[in-house]
């Protein structure tokens, strides 16, 4: 068991190593896309990459439409194991569409033996997946 400081200090320590590992910018927030997002998560249990549509409702369903019709191309070129999830609720029970790719694998942020693992799937996923969004952008934001 940790305590809250050696579980920061361990989060931190990861996110400076991945950054070192695999130095690039990543999209993330700056999709110039109001309400959508790439995130990196990783936590006691999981690691994924996913893209949050955040925005009011009316955005949502928007840009969830023009991603749902992109769907068998980011599923049969680039992401075949993407999860679509119109109603997505965050542990703070905020509700968001996300489609996302999870690490099938055990692994936990407080497992240094599962970092390099993690790490891979990141940069692996997410470039892939910044690859798909930087090709169909122009349709996603019509």
């Amino acid at each position: 068991m940790f305590s809250k400081e050696e579980s920061r200090l361990l989060r931190q320590e990861f996110w400076t190593s991945f950054g070192k590992s695999f130095p690039r910018k990543w999209i993330l927030y700056n999709t110039k896309l109001k309400g959508l997002s790439f995130k990196f998560h990783f936590d006691n249990s999981s690691a994924l990459v996913a893209l949050d549509i955040e925005d009011d409702l009316e955005n949502r369903i928007k840009y969830w439409e023009k991603l749902i019709a992109l769907k068998s191309i980011l599923q049969d070129e680039y992401l075949p194991d993407s999860i679509f999830e119109e109603e997505y609720f965050l542990n703070n029970e905020k509700e968001i569409s996300r489609i996302y790719v999870y690490l099938d694998q055990k692994v936990s942020i407080h497992n240094k033996n599962t970092w390099r693992i993690v790490m891979e799937f990141f940069n692996q996923k997410m470039s892939v997946f910044e690859a798909f969004f930087e090709e169909y952008k122009e349709i996603i934001e019509s």
